[in-house]
């Protein structure tokens, strides 16, 4: 049987922000110009603590502005929308798809995986309740219902979109060791508290990426890796 449909799964690479949305983006390019891909699945994390504004945010707050100053935080802006996110101790996932394959690859679909993932891992997650809200400042200040909160009512995975040529990229950030301090500093609220999983994020990601292909593999699809190497030579 010849696969005519091929997945990109990329490896994980600890990068700058600016650094991340590029390669997000390229990824999103490279579904909408290439046929044969169906989606590109990657899960990274920050070099440093950053704090990544939503596409819509257009005002920072001017506490932000100081402590972007005084470098306690790195700011970039995300084409997804939503509000800001503090990216420091968690694990950000970047999935881009062809609008035709939105009931494989959409939010319901991606937080199905991701509750019944960790769910196995010992986290117990469901879908938040709110449908729409005004954007507020910290996106981990509202849980709507493409986000996922855990037992204790904390959200633990917030997820956006951004479509460009019948094509989406979404992002989610999943939150495991948030550092309490500067989360207050940013937002003055309190952080979600850290889990402790008995896993490295090696180890989580492994287990989210295989259990991804688990659900996809009656698709008939070519599954092609991306080595660091391979992303290197992209930046």
């Amino acid at each position: 049987m010849i696969l005519d449909k091929e997945g990109l799964i990329i490896s994980t690479l600890k990068l700058p922000g600016v650094e991340q949305m590029a390669l997000d983006l390229h990824f999103l390019e490279k579904t909408i110009s290439k046929t044969e891909i169906l989606f590109t699945l990657r899960f990274y994390q920050w070099e440093g603590d950053w704090l990544s504004l939503g596409y819509h945010q257009k005002v920072l707050p001017p506490h932000w502005e100081r402590l972007f100053k005084e470098g306690v935080i790195k700011i970039v802006r995300r084409p997804s929308g939503g509000g800001a996110v503090l990216h420091s101790g968690g694990i950000t996932y970047a999935l881009t798809f062809k609008k035709p394959s939105y009931k494989i690859f959409g939010y319901d679909l991606v937080n199905d995986w991701l509750i019944k993932s960790f769910n196995e891992l010992g986290l117990l997650l469901e879908k938040g309740q709110l449908k729409k809200s005004v954007i507020k400042e910290n996106c981990f200040g509202s849980s709507y219902i493409s986000d996922l909160v855990d037992q204790y009512g904390f959200k633990r995975i917030g997820s956006a979109q951004f479509r460009k040529k019948n094509c989406f990229l979404q992002h989610g950030e999943i939150q495991l060791n948030p550092p309490r301090d500067l989360w207050l500093n940013l937002f003055a609220e309190e952080s979600p508290p850290q889990i402790d999983l008995s896993l490295t994020k090696k180890e989580i990601i492994k287990y989210l990426t295989n259990s991804f292909l688990e659900n996809q593999s009656n698709l008939g699809i070519k599954i092609i890796k991306y080595k660091n190497e391979d992303i290197r030579k992209l930046l």
